[in-house]
């Protein structure tokens, strides 16, 4: 008896300039989420804006219990979906994304503008969060959701990068890694988790279209359609996590290593704590250049494996020139 017939192998998808081009807007929301996060974290920590307590940002269990946090999230909203309730989901999701807007912009109106009356400006919050999430209720068009993605994903990451000290912040990387790693090739439900996402329009994540009048209102297609065939794919998509997880590592050495002595007094002309923070940076933006070769290949990856492990590159490769193990190992107790 013959063997049934194999379907023949599909060959690679041959990147076209609209992908080049979906590959570097991109990698533009990439920078400018984690570069807002560097900008506006000086000032969340001079207001004291931390995610745990302030005597715990260098406990390593508090990115652990983040990370439990996220995926009892995950499941949660999986269940949901599972129990046909979706318009739930957007509900909580469009709550949080208020909260969160709400949270990270009324600082910045604070230290903007001093001497205003503070229930001014909080009002002045509540009316930015309000337009924004209805925005995103009755019209998230691509462009709207990421606008407010940047927004959410650089305030979000400025928050746990002074939230989590360096020790911290290196569990966290690691562990979403591995994490993300299991969720999109072993378990999978990541990509399930995208299907819901996509359906109901959610701004957590970033949308690039590769064709000219696409429209995310319209947009049909399912993940696993995307997974099957390559070519057919007009937009490309990247989730918020994948920029404030590296950012979270970029904002920690920019916050925790002016505390300590390096063995330069400045790198090209930068000081170097931002200099570790930009060769963070520059690490976690080679890992998503190699993450997007793979990408166009027609192969769906798990991002944070090559962004956090490129951010932890980076940052080791800045950091023990400058400042030894020094920091890392302080917090323990074993170094000064």
């Amino acid at each position: 008896m013959s063997e049934p017939a194999q379907a023949p192998e599909r060959p690679p998808p041959t990147p076209t300039r609209k992908d080049y081009f979906a590959v570097l807007a991109m990698a533009v929301l990439f920078l400018l989420s984690i570069g807002l996060a560097m900008a506006v974290a000086p000032t969340y920590d001079a207001q004291g804006l931390y995610a745990f307590p302030e005597e715990e940002r260098e406990s390593v269990a508090n990115p652990l219990i983040y990370l439990g946090i996220v995926v009892a999230f995950t499941l949660v909203i999986l269940l949901i979906a599972k129990l046909k309730l979706k318009r739930l989901i957007q509900y909580i999701i469009l709550g949080a994304v208020f909260m969160t807007i709400f949270i990270t912009t009324f600082p910045l109106f604070v230290e903007i503008a001093p001497g205003v009356n503070p229930d001014g400006l909080t009002a002045l919050s509540i009316a930015l969060a309000a337009v924004l999430v209805a925005l995103l209720y009755f019209y998230p068009e691509w462009y709207v959701i990421d606008t407010v993605g940047v927004v959410v994903a650089g305030g979000s990451a400025a928050i746990f990068g002074i939230s989590f000290g360096l020790l911290p912040s290196l569990v966290l990387l690691t562990g979403f890694a591995i994490y993300d790693a299991i969720a999109v090739y072993r378990t999978k439900h990541m990509l399930d988790l995208a299907d819901s996402v996509l359906e109901l329009r959610l701004p957590i994540m970033f949308v690039v279209p590769k064709e000219r009048g696409y429209s995310f209102l319209k947009e049909e297609k399912r993940i696993q359609d995307r997974v099957e065939d390559p070519e057919g794919r007009d937009a490309m998509f990247m989730g918020l996590g994948d920029a404030v997880i590296p950012a979270v590592l970029v904002v920690s050495a920019l916050t925790f290593l002016g505390t300590y002595t390096a063995s330069s007094s400045s790198v090209l002309g930068l000081a170097p704590p931002l200099a570790v923070a930009l060769a963070t940076l520059l690490g976690s933006l080679v890992g998503y250049f190699a993450l997007m070769r793979f990408v166009l290949r027609g192969n769906p990856q798990a991002g944070l494996p090559l962004l956090n492990g490129g951010a932890l590159v980076g940052f080791f490769a800045s950091l023990l020139p400058l400042y030894g193990l020094a920091p890392l190992l302080a917090p323990l107790g074993l170094g000064g």
